[in-house]
């Protein structure tokens, strides 16, 4: 099959996602019925809370706009589960799509691999694949401009000689983009990272793991998170060791609560980087297009990162979002 790309680039602030099922005709609509998988995984911390909320509610407007559309949801909390799931929908839902977020990169491949080969579109989110190419769709935040912007807002605001940690996030292919693209842009600077461990997304995990970092160096100017539910264990296990003074943390994603405090202009968090959940909307809408219209679907859509700052932190804050 031809691969033509369709979109390249798109910035999306703030919980919604662009409505693109507008695009589909009301011919087209009438197609013949399709069945649409969706597998990712369970809302484990915030950020995937929110992806999941923004699921349930795409697949509940997409059901209504298209009748002939429909989809199997299944959400898991290990890698395990997420490949019995894929193979289930295989084997007993004759799903015609699947749009997956895989939960871990390397073992998700195969599996998803399979599904390709067996005929089937396949739309992948967020995390690629070990292996190019297997997708016909991606859909992602721009994993390169996350780890940049982090990283240039570092270089700019500590000095030469400065020490950092850094929290990584679940071994994926989007996390060694995230690092890669930071280190490229603190190169130079003379800043030095002490240390870079896995916090896995996860608050509790990244409150162990800065904990380690607090026992082990006297002296850190700065921390980057790489992600909101992890800046919130780190700043936890700073409180407990009472060195509020002594370092300011970087994000990640969007959360209301960090985006309210850097309204509030809190010290310890001067900035965020958006990723916003709502991209598994993106997906899911772009999907849908490949079997309600002609609309060519194929390629990257590639949604931008911003930097949240004081002076326009309230155009992404939205205390009704789930995140």
């Amino acid at each position: 099959m031809e691969r033509r790309t369709f979109l390249t680039t798109a910035v999306l602030a703030g919980a919604g996602a662009a409505t693109l099922a507008g695009l589909a005709t009301p011919a087209a609509a009438q197609a013949k019925k399709a069945v649409i998988g969706v597998s990712i995984p369970s809302a484990t911390h915030g950020f995937m809370g929110g992806l999941n909320w923004h699921a349930q509610e795409t697949i509940k407007r997409l059901k209504t706009t298209y009748p002939n559309l429909d989809f199997v949801l299944a959400t898991a909390g290990a890698v395990g589960k997420q490949v019995n799931d894929i193979e289930d929908m295989i084997a007993t839902r004759n799903i015609d799509a699947l749009v997956v977020l895989p939960f871990e990169s390397e073992p998700l491949t195969s599996p998803v691999k399979a599904v390709k080969e067996a005929g089937k579109w396949v739309t992948v989110v967020d995390r690629g694949l070990a292996q190019a190419g297997i997708e016909d769709l991606y859909v992602a935040g721009d994993n390169t401009a996350f780890g940049r912007v982090a990283g240039e807002y570092f270089k700019a605001n500590l000095k030469s000689g400065a020490k950092i940690v850094v929290l990584r996030g679940i071994p994926t292919t989007l996390d060694n983009e995230r690092v890669d693209a930071f280190k490229k842009a603190i190169d130079g600077s003379g800043i030095e990272i002490l240390d870079a461990q896995h916090g896995n997304w996860n608050r509790d995990k990244a409150f162990s793991v800065m904990q380690d970092y607090l026992s082990k160096h006297k002296k850190i100017d700065a921390v980057w998170a790489a992600d909101d539910d992890m800046a919130i264990g780190v700043l936890e296990a700073i409180s407990q060791a009472g060195r509020q003074k002594e370092m300011w943390v970087v994000g990640g994603a969007g959360m209301k609560e960090i985006v309210k405090r850097i309204m509030d202009k809190d010290p310890q968090l001067p900035v965020d980087v958006t990723y916003p959940p709502a991209l598994i909307s993106t997906a899911l809408e772009i999907t849908a297009l490949r079997f309600v219209s002609d609309t060519p679907v194929y390629g990257r859509f590639i949604i931008g990162s911003t930097l949240i700052t004081p002076e326009n932190a309230a155009q992404f804050y939205f205390p009704n979002s789930p995140f």
